[in-house]
């Protein structure tokens, strides 16, 4: 691995314009960082590139990297582009275990975090590193939200998400599971104990349905759901899952290593919303993959779908006389995901889109004074790396706010 990502960083170019910076969400400093490590300066290269994204161990894992740095990356045009996610990962792995909060002057002011996502995980950070008081409130019992509900071990070890808690603790950062604000604790309650700000990033974990017939028979689920505890289902030996998009990937991976011994995907489109490196996998571990299908009901020996037909412009029409049983032991529909209705969204003052989204300005502000939020709930389900690049706007919106109540 050393070696493998040592050759990696001497075939940077170290451009003058980076193309790969461009296509990093987060505008991660990838040419400095390349340099830093080669000049052995690894520690350095770490801290550089954990004070611009604090999960950067897990996006250098799970982001779409052929579509974002390496992507864009010169190299790639004519040959082969270089490995940014290997040489990110060896870099950000060697500086976790040596980050340390340091003598940070306390300010005195609290502020919550309602969920442990990657946004809750990131405001956090930052506004400890600020000498705010911070408690997240994590209405499961481990943090990591999607991170760690949502993606396979496979793809995201839990236990690096369990160094993370550890690291949280260390920086003082104080962590109340298994609590769902808006139960038992109101936003107000918050309010009235002294908090100066509260963030909600409590992601979208309500799935998006089909609304076809057969959706409540018991052998049709969520992929959310399965994703969430997949020792607890039995799905039999075969299953079908309706939609392509990482969701889809990670659910059928998932189940295949859970004894499944057949897989098939279908998708409306002869395109998919999954990063083709999770296609590629899923291919390779023998997912099978059935294009210009829709459901049109689910029953008991599986799921009837029907042809589409595309016109030439992206235009999809059902071809009569095309229904057909696809057996399966279980389906699973794969589709996204929305806010759940969940008390915190309907705290007086916040307002709430038709979806469910919560309704903010750029900077992350909700409709009541003093109220943030990011992730997920208010842009919908998007990738790690979108989320914590916002949520560092959000932090700086939510340290001005506090200062300015001085």
């Amino acid at each position: 691995m050393p070696l493998h990502v040592i050759d990696e960083a001497k075939r940077c170019l170290n451009c003058k314009k980076p193309m790969c910076m461009e296509g990093c969400p987060i505008k991660t400093p990838i040419p400095e960082m390349i340099q830093l490590f080669l000049n052995g300066h690894i520690t350095d290269a770490g801290e550089k590139i954990f004070k611009n994204n604090t999960l950067s161990i897990v996006c250098s894992l799970i982001c779409n990297h052929e579509n974002q740095c390496e992507g864009h990356c010169v190299l790639g045009k004519k040959g082969s582009a270089i490995h940014i996610s290997s040489i990110e990962n060896y870099i950000s792995e060697n500086y976790f275990y040596k980050l340390k909060n340091g003598n940070v002057k306390k300010n005195g002011k609290k502020v919550g975090i309602i969920g442990a996502g990657p946004a809750g995980i990131t405001i956090a950070v930052i506004l400890a590193q600020r000498g705010y008081d911070i408690t997240i409130f994590e209405s499961k019992e481990k943090i990591g939200g999607v991170m760690r509900y949502g993606i396979p071990e496979f793809r995201l070890p839990k236990s690096i998400l369990e160094r993370y808690e550890k690291k949280l603790y260390e920086m003082g950062i104080k962590i109340r599971p298994n609590t769902s604000v808006g139960s038992s604790i109101s936003i107000d309650d918050m309010f009235r104990d002294g908090y100066k700000a509260i963030f909600i990033g409590i992601g979208v974990w309500k799935p998006n349905t089909l609304h076809i017939k057969g959706e409540t028979l018991g052998n049709a689920h969520y992929a959310i759901n399965y994703l969430t505890n997949p020792d607890v289902y039995q799905l039999g030996e075969s299953v079908n899952i309706i939609g392509a998009g990482n969701s889809a990937m990670d659910v059928a991976r998932t189940a295949l290593r859970h004894g499944v011994k057949k897989v098939t995907i279908f998708s409306r489109h002869d395109y998919f919303a999954a990063s083709q490196r999770e296609v590629d996998y899923a291919k390779i571990d023998g997912v099978e993959f059935l294009v210009h299908m829709q459901p049109i009901e689910i029953v008991d020996e599986g799921c009837i779908f029907v042809e589409l037909e595309c016109d030439g412009k992206g235009t999809l029409t059902p071809i009569a006389g095309t229904e057909k049983l696809y057996e399966a032991d279980s389906t699973i529909i794969a589709i996204s995901q929305g806010p759940k209705d969940n008390a915190t969204l309907s705290t007086k003052g916040i307002q709430v889109q038709d979806n469910g989204l919560l309704v903010t300005n750029t900077f992350g502000e909700t409709t009541r004074d003093g109220i943030f939020a990011a992730g997920d709930v208010v842009r919908g389900a998007k990738t790690v790396v979108e989320a914590v690049a916002y949520s560092k706007k959000v932090a700086d919106a939510m340290d001005e706010y506090m200062k300015s109540l001085d």
